[in-house]
């Protein structure tokens, strides 16, 4: 009877085990299909911030600031790209403080930001993109940004220069130009830290700076910010509707040395090019001609620099000179000597001439030599009388050269 009992015992116990192992099987497997359906269903990421659209010039290139939290400092950062704006599905270009290809990554975690330059972009290169800050962990989302960027011919919303610089209490403008169908649309200059905007038609104050924005009708409007603080650097944008161009403002303190400020009016038809040193950049993205104001400060080393060359050409053209009169001087001196050897040579031949009773110096005065010549008389007829003898004489002026 008791054994019996122990074997149902020993049989509900297998398979309970049995039940319970195929039970979990079926969870593990629900979780994998559950996760599954996360991965190709789950929304496009984001950090909360709008979501920005940008168009640059074919052939041209990007600079894209990229903000996130302090807290993620340590944290890896990269770009990624999916032209057809999966998210999920999207290819990693690169990771921070690396390039590849015609892409580079630079973080600045003193600001709490990173870089994308794009260069020599493409029609294919037109689709989304994201800032993206690992997080790390499997159910645990990256922290990322979504960007649309289209390469046109011709951009809608570009600007002269990506980059400006100016010293504390001066003055910038920026120029922002937008195509014709969004003349139209809200003209806007905005600050990506904060997002605060600044609207055409108004003059806002921010830090005691001033911020003007007039709209010339013509496809541009100008930015005018004056009263420059330390605290205004940082990245800005210029936008027309939705579309943006980002432009980096660089403010320094003011120099103690004394600078030569030149302004330059430029007309110029302008292409989107740009060159990122230490974080700063340029991007000329505009086929339209336009006019450039352009502060050039010549420093007290360019002076110096200009004085070196002045020498440069200055000390080769005294030594020249001075071999010229050497030279000249020499020849005078030589001829001096041919005509007094020719003077005393000449002397020495009249001296010879003139016999012993003849000086062999030549007098300052006049000198006259004379020859006499006697001929016998002859029988042939005369005038004269045959009796008579004749003499006949030759005289000589001889005058000496001039010393």
């Amino acid at each position: 009877m008791s054994s019996c009992f122990f074997s149902i015992m020993h049989m509900m116990k297998m398979q309970g085990e049995e039940t319970l192992q195929c039970f979990n099987r079926r969870t593990d497997s629900l979780k994998f299909i559950v996760f599954f359906l996360w991965l190709i269903t789950a929304p496009e990421g984001r950090t909360g911030s709008v979501s920005r659209r940008l168009t640059v010039q074919t052939g041209g290139s990007l600079i894209i600031p990229c903000h996130y939290d302090r807290k993620y400092t340590d944290h890896k950062k990269y770009w990624c790209f999916d032209a057809k704006s999966a998210y999920n599905y999207c290819s990693i270009l690169a990771y921070a403080n690396e390039t590849k290809g015609r892409v580079s990554v630079i973080d600045h975690p003193d600001q709490s930001f990173f870089t994308v330059t794009m260069r020599n972009l493409q029609n294919e290169d037109t689709g989304a993109y994201w800032c993206v800050v690992e997080i790390g962990g499997i159910f645990e989302r990256d922290e990322s940004e979504q960007l649309y960027l289209t390469v046109q011919s011709a951009p809608d919303v570009s600007v002269v220069s990506s980059s400006v610089s100016g010293h504390e209490g001066g003055d910038i403008s920026v120029q922002c130009f937008y195509s014709s169908r969004y003349k139209s649309k809200l003209k806007q200059w905005c600050r990506y830290k904060d997002q605060s905007c600044y609207t055409v038609g108004r003059t806002n104050t921010s830090q005691n700076s001033s911020v003007q924005i007039s709209d010339d009708g013509r496809r541009s409007f100008t930015v005018l910010m004056t009263g420059l603080r330390l605290t205004d650097s940082g990245w800005y944008y210029c936008s027309a509707g939705d579309l943006q161009a980002p432009v980096q403002l660089n403010v320094s303190e003011n120099s103690q040395v004394p600078f030569l400020t030149v302004n330059e009016q430029k007309s110029e038809s302008v292409t989107t090019e740009v060159s990122e040193r230490n974080g700063d950049a340029t991007a000329l993205s505009s086929t339209t001609p336009v006019s450039v104001n352009t502060d050039q400060t010549v420093s007290s080393e360019e002076q110096q620099n200009e004085n070196y060359l002045y020498l440069e050409l200055w000390i080769p053209a005294v030594v020249l000179l001075m071999v010229i009169v050497i030279f000249v001087s020499a020849v005078k001196l030589r001829k001096k000597h041919n005509r007094n050897e020719y003077i005393t040579e000449v002397n020495r031949v009249r001296a010879s001439d003139t016999g012993n009773g003849s000086s062999s110096v030549l007098a300052e005065n006049d000198v006259t030599y004379t020859s006499v010549i006697v001929q016998t008389k002859t029988k042939a007829s005369s005038p004269v009388s045959v009796e008579d003898e004749v003499t006949y004489s030759s005289v000589h002026k001889w005058k000496p050269l001039n010393t």
